[in-house]
């Protein structure tokens, strides 16, 4: 098969494997701040406070309105030059991913908390514990059930969107990809539908897994 050669090339393999590091470091620490904010605005929306849930209602729908790739321009171009302070490709990404997971896993976090059956609340209430305890000893660990098919169906769209970061310049498995089919493409025409294929197996690797275990967790859990 014509330019396969380019497949079996050591430093190149190490080169994707480098970016595709880079594309889950994203996606882990993008997640991890995204569960501990979404758990804390999300028993916000979910307490009857109508000011606090129309303010966090408007935040979530301008976070799902505007494409990731606009809010990751915004950042890395917009608030570097409105504010004059130097933000890399790297920490804009993490900060447009957070905000991203938080709010749809505060949206996930309502959801689970207002499916709870309110009997739950008030033989919490009828024990005399207080708003925080019947938060913090009941209705969380309820609701951790319904959330974790949530969060990690959540990782999976993270992993799969971290390939746009490459339009910032930040050198994930992408960009890597790119970087080898320009010093290639003259000497091996076929370098981009290798290099390409092998990037689609790699996200597929880690995604498949990823998907498979958040429908389990659905079905076992829902």
């Amino acid at each position: 098969m014509q330019g396969v050669s380019i497949l079996f090339d050591t430093q190149n393999l190490l080169r994707l494997f480098d970016g595709l590091v880079i594309s889950t470091e994203i996606s882990f620490i993008s997640i991890f701040i995204s569960i501990i904010g979404g758990l804390v605005f999300g028993v916000l929306m979910s307490m009857k406070n109508k000011f606090i849930y129309f303010i966090l209602k408007i935040c979530l729908e301008i976070v799902r309105i505007m494409p990731q790739i606009v809010w990751l321009f915004l950042f890395y171009f917009g608030v570097s030059k409105a504010f004059d302070i130097h933000i890399s490709a790297f920490t804009a990404s993490l900060i447009v991913f957070s905000l991203w997971g938080i709010f749809e896993m505060m949206d996930i976090v309502r959801g689970a908390i207002t499916s709870i059956p309110k009997h739950q609340f008030e033989s919490a209430a009828s024990l005399g514990l207080s708003k925080f305890q019947i938060y913090s000893h009941v209705i969380i660990p309820l609701a951790t059930r319904r959330l974790v098919p949530g969060a990690v169906n959540l990782l999976s769209r993270m992993i799969k969107t971290t390939s746009i970061v490459v339009l910032i310049g930040v050198v994930e498995v992408v960009k890597v990809g790119q970087q080898i089919i320009e010093r290639n493409v003259f000497t091996n025409p076929m370098a981009p539908f290798w290099i390409y294929t092998l990037i689609f197996f790699l996200y597929f690797a880690i995604c498949y897994p990823v998907s498979k275990l958040s429908k389990k967790l659905e079905e076992k859990w829902s």
